[in-house]
């Protein structure tokens, strides 16, 4: 009745179909997706397991004035951690962006007191900060480790800016800078709807753009992306300078919700940002993203030490537990998410032979 091609054709789907349905009803198999759904996903539960225990033994914890609270301190975190979700795409780290938001934040409020307009003032930060940025970038096209590059970057920068400001704090009280650091629109903190629509962006141009695409190409096999075609050096030298940017944003929030430009700004803050891109599952080994993952990651480690601040815990302890936070996430991104995803792949038939 029909040609014997789509005979065959009817009999490998059949073949495909048995084989999934009979992969479904199996119980390792089962366990195996299980497993890589707790690694990918685990950090959206422990948030919100997190934040029903809290609830749960603290009433001022689940109010709204709580929660937009906790986010307006983590809206710096989200913004960096944005670019340094592309870095890591790229099997990149960029170690320096805490110092640079010290850099950009004396920057900042010694240029407003020279007299520059505050709209001016943001402009030309960012443009310091982006070209920064392309130039750890350029740096490590040459061949040096990233790690190596920023971590120059991180004393140097902070360096700089306590040579510029004299190690001094500078006041900051610009009309606009009080309303990006202390503002609303519509009872919705400004920081908060800046960090949001940094994300949204963030995430449009890592999922729906042809750069994104090559992004995560140039992470997942950069010699294969190299043959391809691919602008290597101009991608890295991009996404540092997005990152180098998104510091700068960052750093201006910052000191506008500190009203001042200090060296001291952004102090440890990379390991914030860092803990944040690796909980919400970004790889460290490049090829796999997730914007929508690095900003559960902020709000987590937010939400944690805000927990354990209204239980009245020491507040050298929650620098332990952000330190444990970091060491688990590194641990799920590199060890457990590679063994659940090859458990995954793995055919249960086949190990179920082998155990005979």
């Amino acid at each position: 009745m029909f040609p014997s091609r789509f005979q065959n054709n009817g009999a490998c789907m059949s073949d495909v179909n048995s084989t999934i349905r009979r992969k479904a009803k199996n119980p390792a198999f089962d366990m195996r997706m299980a497993a890589v759904f707790l690694v990918r996903y685990g950090m959206f539960i422990a948030l919100a397991l997190w934040m029903v225990a809290m609830a749960l033994s603290s009433e001022h914890f689940l109010t709204s004035t709580n929660i937009l609270n906790v986010a307006r301190q983590a809206a710096p975190i989200i913004i960096i951690g944005v670019g340094m979700t592309f870095v890591m795409a790229t099997a990149g780290i960029d170690l320096s962006v805490g110092s640079l938001v010290a850099l950009i934040s004396v920057l900042t409020a010694a240029w407003l007191v020279a007299g520059l307009p505050a709209y001016l003032v943001i402009g030309l930060v960012i443009v310091v900060g982006a070209m920064l940025g392309a130039l750890n970038g350029f740096i490590i096209t040459l061949g040096v480790p990233a790690f190596v590059v920023t971590l120059a970057a991180l004393t140097s920068f902070r360096g700089v800016g306590f040579v510029y400001s004299d190690g001094r704090a500078v006041p900051i009280s610009d009309p606009v800078f009080v309303f990006i650091g202390r503002g609303d629109i519509f009872g919705v903190n400004t920081p908060l709807i800046i960090a949001t629509v940094v994300a949204v962006v963030g995430w449009f141009v890592l999922n729906r753009t042809r750069f994104g695409l090559y992004v995560l190409a140039t992470g997942g096999r950069e010699e294969a992306a190299r043959v391809m075609g691919l602008a290597i050096t101009r991608i890295k030298i991009t996404v540092y300078a997005i990152t180098g940017g998104l510091a700068a944003l960052g750093g201006i929030v910052i000191s506008a919700r500190l009203s001042n430009g200090s060296p001291n700004a952004g102090m440890m803050l990379e390991l914030d940002v860092i803990a944040a891109t690796v909980l919400g599952g970004t790889s460290l080994f490049g090829g796999r993203a997730t914007i929508a993952g690095t900003v559960v990651g902020a709000l987590l480690i937010n939400f944690v030490r805000n927990g354990l601040n209204l239980h009245g815990v020491n507040p050298y302890w929650v620098q332990v537990v952000t330190g444990i936070i970091l060491v688990m996430a590194v641990l799920m991104n590199t060890v457990l998410n590679r063994k659940a995803e090859a458990w995954a792949r793995a055919n249960p038939d086949d190990e179920q032979e082998v155990s005979k």
